[in-house]
């Protein structure tokens, strides 16, 4: 809308009784800018139109050079414009709306419409079966059910025959040994390994690039040896050049992570694997207008088969002759420069247990069992004192799933079936903390004889009593019980004396009662 059009607008809306303000808003305009429209008269505005017309821009001295320039280079921006002119003319003054609304109006004026540059891609077919898969980084800013926004990092692998995928989340930035164990997920998950590996130039992988020959971080270097496997590293600011997992990574931002609440890791993950069965991998894709999980059936017989087991986390031959010796706590935990590090849970013994610990790069820390020299686990060294340092996995039993964890708490039991039946109970009643439930049964088994514990069993079956605090509670009672029942002490049972006749007396007697209409008279001021 033009200056004459705005000043024919306000008048139409005010006849029509909107007030000043509203017709702003209306017009989109400050009611500054539309006290200055009313000021003048139709004859007055039509003068200063004329005189606007009329005006010289300051870039008019230069008008032939931009438009030789906008001439030559359609595709040439106002900013470039602008750097251009100040490179010809350093006294030049001007601002970049100023620049932007010239080159806009010479552009109109000469038809020159601004050309984009257009990168061609050309479709690529499949590679056959088992050949490659993709891999590639993404971060999510979500919320915490406590309301606050925390930072989420994952890991996505998908095969790029099939387009099964596969990914990982931490609560913290990755590092090259989090990559590794990523990477030995991922080939469980696929259950082998394809023959070729496509990445970024990410700095955990690739230390540096020269005309296709890589040079690798150390860990990753190693890794790649062991498992001898095939890496290809896509160029710098091209991520055209792997767009499988370049679309993968925005459909796990937007359909998985998008809106999604955060209460802990091993929940979101969990979270992650279902959605990757229910959704990821098993609806139809949309290019190759297949299910992922189906075509994933035959393309699995074509990976590698994975031949040895990798420790990601153990440090190559550690030299435990200048190792330190430390005494583990009773929580479970060791100190280390007034800051306390966890094991793994059970390391503690009653008459003194003993680790040893390799300080690694003055950063990380690795704890080693003193008798069999077994890797117990790692930490990144804090700084400051009075710090608990927990280690995840120490945390839980992460050894096998679930299914053998109920198992094996079933087996302490002096009737495994019967057990394992009511530890399924606990299971479907509890789904999300199935963990701590049995952790919880597991606790009180380890300090309470097996036959009392089978006692409880049985009673929490009778009374359908289905969650780990209750069968704890039941173990409890049954002990109070027992100890009750083996007491040789009799109950003495204390007489309750009778009153005496003068306590009875007093006990009879009654309190004065005064009548009502005395107070009253008082407060009226009357007097006898």
């Amino acid at each position: 809308m033009d200056k004459w059009e705005m000043y024919m607008e306000i008048y139409q809306l005010l006849k029509q009784g909107f007030s000043k303000t509203s017709v702003a808003k209306k017009l989109k305009i400050s009611r500054t800018t539309l006290y200055n429209y009313l000021k003048r008269s139709p004859e007055d505005m039509t003068t200063w139109l004329a005189s606007t017309k009329q005006r010289r821009k300051k870039l008019d001295p230069y008008r032939e050079l931009i438009l030789h320039w906008i001439q030559k280079h359609p595709d040439l921006s106002a900013s470039q414009v602008q750097d251009w002119l100040e490179e010809r003319y350093p006294d030049l003054c001007v601002g970049e709306s100023t620049v932007r609304s010239y080159v806009r109006s010479l552009r109109e004026e000469w038809k020159i419409p601004k050309e984009p540059s257009i990168r061609q891609y050309q479709a690529v077919p499949d590679p056959p079966m088992g050949h490659q898969a993709q891999v590639d980084f993404g971060k999510v800013k979500v919320k915490h059910q406590q309301g606050k926004d925390i930072d989420l990092y994952f890991i996505a692998f998908v095969l790029s025959h099939c387009r099964y995928k596969y990914m990982e989340w931490l609560d913290r930035p990755f590092t090259t040994r989090d990559v590794i164990q990523a990477h030995e997920n991922a080939f469980q998950w696929f259950g082998g390994i394809p023959n070729e590996l496509v990445y970024d130039q990410d700095n955990l992988i690739v230390v540096s690039e020269n005309a296709g020959d890589l040079i690798l971080t150390a860990e990753f270097e190693a890794y790649r040896r062991q498992r001898n496997l095939t890496l290809h590293v896509c160029r710098k600011a091209d991520p055209e050049s792997k767009g499988k997992i370049e679309n993968v990574i925005g459909f796990i931002k937007h359909n998985f992570a998008k809106h999604r609440i955060f209460t802990n890791l091993d929940l979101w993950n969990e979270q992650g694997w279902e959605w990757l069965r229910r959704t990821g991998n098993g609806r139809v894709h949309n290019t190759t207008k297949k299910r992922p999980v189906d075509v994933f059936e035959l393309e699995k017989q074509h990976l590698r088969p994975i031949s040895l087991s990798v420790d990601v986390t153990y440090v190559q031959n550690p030299n435990l002759t200048n190792s330190i010796t430390r005494t583990v706590r009773k929580d479970n935990t060791i100190l280390y420069k007034s800051n306390r590090y966890t094991v793994p849970c059970g390391t503690y013994m009653p008459f003194g247990k003993t680790v040893q610990i390799v300080i690694q790069r003055e950063q990380e820390l690795f704890i080693y069992d003193s008798e069999t020299g077994e890797y117990l686990g790692k930490h990144t060294i804090a700084h400051g004192k009075g710090k608990l340092i927990q280690n995840r996995n120490h945390l839980r039993d992460r050894t096998k799933g679930i299914n053998a964890y109920i198992k094996r708490v079933a087996n302490q039991f002096e009737q495994p079936d019967v057990a394992k039946e009511y530890l399924e109970h606990i299971r479907k009643a509890y789904p999300r903390y199935i963990r701590d439930q049995l952790q919880l049964i597991q606790k009180k088994l380890a300090h309470s004889p097996t036959s009392l514990c089978s006692q409880a069993l049985q009673k929490c079956i009778e009374l359908q009593l289905y969650s780990a605090s209750e069968f704890t509670d039941m173990v409890g009672y049954l002990q109070r019980q027992h100890r009750l029942n083996t007491s040789g002490k009799a109950v003495q049972v204390n007489r309750i004396q009778s009153l005496q006749e003068e306590s009875h007396s007093i006990l009879c007697a009654q309190p004065a009662v005064r009548n009502v209409n005395e107070y009253i008279g008082i407060l009226e001021g009357r007097t006898k």
